[in-house]
């Protein structure tokens, strides 16, 4: 057999089983424009492989097949445990997702069926090697491939060029959006990766589409204050600061700036509302609680856990969506911006100022800032990053913490909250922050989680799989932590007086879909059900529940707090807003897909799904897109042009 025929059944069938695995909805478009690139790719490999002697061809021809064999499985593992694909721009982010060696080989033993199907290829060249034929390409006949390669590239160009309508169009993701995954799905994992290498290498600027929603845009908020007042006899006031937005715009000869101040311009604020002040003056203390998730909350198992979510704020609609693990939701709830790969690594590398950021907020106010972690305090650089965030006082494992808990994995949250309530209780007004670590997978009894086999005599009756017995088991020892916090802040006569909010950084996504909907009391889907959880903000002192209906998410919970504490802050610089507002509720995920108090679209199939009883207009599904995108960007452009130093220093 011909090399080229080698070659060609290795790309075709990798890229093939690759997309049947990860991409949920193939249509003929898409397979086009892979196949196309996939001739490109392998015209390249070709023409590697028949201009040395045999020797060497056959081993370029068997090098080349494990780096991209190794490279799909890869790109397979991290898509299972993440659900977003792996980027060249972030491989400092994909170390620390990846740093937990249990989590790994269970995702390759959950996937080693795939991982052997995509391997088959390799493995029947490895053997049949002897055979393979390779041809010694003369100058004349490498020209004229060359020349084809270039003819494919000039009818790639021409059919992307072509393709400019909708809103994951080829022509808006080659020259005007960053999607990776949207990329794999129209173009093939090859085509993607030269596109995200390339943005790495040299950048990549995405397009606000900038909306004036109505003629009175232009007006500044006080002028609308006013008017309102006058027409509907009542104040509104909004969640804004004093920025001279046109003097900034006027001033900067840069147009990715100009538009940035322009969204701001023009983006609609959230208004005050009866909840704003509710906290005034309290304490708070906030949690990220690993791998907490509405699955866990259980009268008799969680008895805290229960309490806390069904008394005080109730928000019954809320998500936490993944976004590259514990980083991605510390990102979201705590800066209320939308964290992609490209994102948080700039985060932990220009160190951006977060004016809004949780501790900062609250430290203008006078506040203390602490924060705490009960695993390696520099994980995902923590020890940089928790500056961004407002919190100069910070311990973990391997600064401090080390010395008071025991360390050994997997370390008891009961511990963490034992040791460090002592360092905030009598400081006057507190904003304390913790990183739980105790609900982290793999989840088994003693293979590892020392957590679950606490606690597994408590779950072993539950007719569930051992891994989910497990997880609830993890989620056992955050219940007793939150006992014992509470107990401690009743000793220290402080509880009435402190607040305690509390979200999961994300679902526990190593679990099986089929075993999560077990325990859930609907059936939830893989790529936004799968994320809904519960938002905890609860006060001793409230007397009833107040239940929210409205749709919410991670990076919600910044802005809601802030209003909740009566802290000024301008919500056109956070792309969350507060839930309380009556700004329409949107959760927004990696992949694009949104939950509104509308319906359900999903980004991979373009399908929306209208809840009862809602009209929409037209132009409803278009507008949203186009605001998600905008989110996106403004996410990413508030870190990169370091926006709140801009803005506030500048004007």
């Amino acid at each position: 057999m011909k090399v080229i025929y080698v070659i060609t059944l290795f790309i075709i069938y990798i890229e093939t089983i690759f997309k049947i695995l990860v991409v949920d909805e193939i249509n003929i478009t898409d397979v086009l424009y892979t196949l196309l690139f996939s001739i490109q790719a392998i015209i390249i490999i070709n023409i590697l492989c028949n201009i040395f002697k045999e020797k060497i061809s056959k081993a370029i021809l068997i090098i080349t097949e494990i780096i991209l064999s190794i490279y799909y499985i890869i790109q397979l593992i991290f898509y299972n445990l993440f659900s977003i694909p792996f980027s060249f721009s972030t491989i400092g982010l994909a170390q620390g997702a990846f740093s937990f060696k249990s989590m790994i080989i269970d995702a390759i033993i959950d996937n080693i069926l795939p991982i052997i199907i995509m391997l088959i290829p390799l493995i029947l060249t490895i053997i049949f090697i002897k055979k393979i034929k390779i041809e010694k390409y003369t100058k004349k006949k490498i020209l004229i491939t060359l020349l084809i390669f270039i003819l494919l590239i000039a009818v790639e160009n021409l059919a992307i060029r072509l393709d400019n309508k909708g809103e994951y169009s080829a022509y808006r993701l080659i020259y005007e959006i960053d999607a990776q995954d949207k990329n794999i799905k129209k173009f093939g994992l090859l085509k993607s990766t030269i596109i995200d290498i390339k943005r790495t290498i040299f950048g990549f600027q995405e397009k606000i589409n900038i909306i004036q929603n109505d003629e009175n845009t232009n007006k500044t908020n006080e002028e609308k204050n006013n008017e309102l007042e006058e027409e509907n006899a009542e104040e509104i006031k909004y969640n804004v600061e004093n920025i001279e937005l046109d003097n900034l715009i006027n001033q900067t000869n840069d147009e990715n700036l100009k538009d940035v101040l322009e969204y701001i311009k023009y983006a609609s604020p959230s208004n005050q509302n009866e909840y704003t002040g509710y906290f005034k003056d309290k304490n708070l203390i906030f949690i990220l609680a690993e791998g907490f998730n509405e699955i866990a909350v259980n009268k008799e198992l969680t008895p805290t856990l229960y309490k806390l979510v069904n008394n005080g704020f109730v928000f019954k609609n809320f998500y936490s969506p993944v976004f590259l693990s514990t980083t991605g939701g510390e990102f979201q709830a705590t800066t209320g911006l939308i964290p992609t790969q490209n994102i948080l690594s700039m985060w932990k590398s220009k160190m951006p100022n977060i004016k809004y950021a949780l501790g900062n907020s609250f430290g203008k106010e006078g506040y203390v800032a602490n924060a705490y972690h009960n695993w390696t305090y520099d994980y995902y650089s923590r020890n940089k990053t928790m500056k961004t965030l407002g919190f100069n006082s910070y311990m973990g494992i391997g600064n401090g913490l080390e010395k008071l808990i025991d360390s050994k994995w997997i370390p008891r949250d009961v511990d963490m909250i034992n040791a460090t309530v002592p360092f905030y209780a009598s400081l006057g007004k507190f904003v304390t922050y913790y990183v739980t670590v105790s609900g982290h997978a793999p989840y088994n009894f003693g293979g590892g989680n020392s957590t679950a086999t606490r606690y597994k005599e408590m779950t072993k009756n539950l007719p569930y799989s051992t891994e989910m017995k497990a997880y609830l088991a993890t989620q056992i020892e955050l219940d007793k932590a939150l006992e014992l916090l509470i107990q401690k802040l009743e000793e220290k006569g402080i509880l009435d007086d402190t607040v305690i909010a509390l979200v999961g950084d994300h679902y526990p996504y190593t679990l099986d879909i089929d075993d999560i909907n077990t325990v859930s009391n609907y059936k939830k889907d893989e790529i936004v059900e799968v994320n809904k959880s519960n938002f905890i903000i609860w006060n001793n002192q409230m007397e009833e529940p107040i239940y929210i209906d409205k749709i919410g998410s991670q990076i919600d919970v910044l802005p809601t707090l802030l209003n909740l504490f009566g802290i000024t802050y301008d919500s056109r610089l956070i792309i969350g807003q507060d839930i309380l507002s009556n700004k329409e509720g949107i959760a927004i995920f990696s992949n694009r897909s949104w939950v509104t108090d509308s319906g359900t679209y999903f980004a991979a199939t373009g399908e929306f799904y209208k809840k009862d009883g809602i009209n929409i207009d037209d132009n409803y599904i278009k507008r949203i897109n186009n605001e998600v995108a905008n989110k996106f960007i403004m996410s990413n452009y508030f870190i990169k042009y370091n926006i709140y130093d801009y803005v506030f220093l500048t004007s």
